[in-house]
């Protein structure tokens, strides 16, 4: 059970493996991109291309989709970024039990958005962990776990892609394990749990009165998407490549906008400064600091 991109080094993983794969559950397919033409997920794309039955309820708890399940009468489900929780009466259909890929080191980040928040939040490492579900989202015991360093120059897309991969081979490493009878179940620590929500378009805009590493920390964390934003002239202005420059003492106001780097537009924050290396105005393409300037006067500008 997968939807995004995410997922497709799971399915890929499990398929290489000679595993029977005895169905596929996505989501429906939806309007996406500019143009909102109705897209199947990425994960659909892969299953059709395998020629394996795909499933996509609009509700999980349809007493027909329940029926076909449990005709199949899986050994395992494996659930990657589905994107919706599952109801008790899946959860118990497995004879071995419902595994879960989450990109995080439980119990830290639980929750939807677990690759955002560890960057948001200056984390230097997070990791994959593969768990059992349970009903209380991202809650259940733990199987196996890998520490994965984030790197200075790491955004969301760079992270997303390498924990997808680390969670793959742990997945197979997982299967490997329980093929030789070794089902390991770790209670996480409850009083270590934190949150990774759903990040909200209210999230995304900038406080320039955060410090330069907070601010940099958002910037990375929606970068490429769905990225972090701030207003210029009233108009929406995403920005991308977030770096510190200067990590204490007031350079201005907060927002204002220095001078081109060669790293990138430096811009005052609360304590501080931050870089980006690109810009994207609402309806325009993205264009590098230097390019942007080219056509926008934004140098002693005041974002807010």
């Amino acid at each position: 059970m997968g939807t995004p991109q995410f997922a497709l080094p799971s399915l890929e993983a499990i398929l290489a493996t000679g595993e029977e794969v005895v169905a596929v559950v996505t989501q429906p397919d939806r309007p996406r991109g500019r143009g909102q033409v109705v897209t199947p997920s990425p994960v659909k794309e892969l299953a059709l291309a395998w020629n394996l039955p795909v499933l996509q309820p609009q509700r999980l708890k349809d007493p027909e989709l329940i029926s076909r399940l449990q005709a199949l009468a899986p050994e395992l489900i494996i659930v990657v970024a589905y994107g919706r929780i599952l109801p008790h009466e899946i959860l118990a259909l497995p004879s071995a039990g419902p595994l879960n890929v989450h990109a995080s080191l439980l119990p830290r980040y639980r929750g939807a958005a677990p690759i955002n928040w560890a960057l948001i939040r200056g984390e230097k490492e997070t990791g994959v962990t593969i768990q059992w579900l349970r009903y209380e989202v991202d809650s259940g015991p733990i199987f196996l776990q890998e520490r994965v360093p984030i790197a200075p120059e790491d955004n969301f897309g760079t992270l997303y892609d390498r924990l997808a991969e680390r969670g793959a081979a742990l997945l197979v490493q997982s299967l490997e394990m329980l093929r030789r009878g070794i089902a390991v179940k770790l209670p996480q620590d409850v009083a270590a749990v934190t949150q990774a929500p759903p990040i909200s378009r209210e999230m995304r805009r900038l406080h320039w009165e955060l410090s330069a590493r907070e601010a940099a920390g958002w910037i990375r964390g929606l970068d490429p998407r769905p990225g972090a934003y701030t207003l210029w002239q009233g108009r929406v202005l995403k920005l991308f490549g977030g770096r510190v420059k200067k990590s204490e003492g007031s350079l201005g106001g907060p927002g204002t906008v220095l001078r081109l780097t060669p790293p990138g537009l430096e811009i005052a924050c609360g304590q501080g400064s931050v870089t980006v290396e690109a810009l994207q105005l609402a309806g325009h393409k993205r264009l590098v600091a230097a390019e942007f300037l080219r056509g926008q006067p934004l140098i002693r500008q005041v974002l807010e």
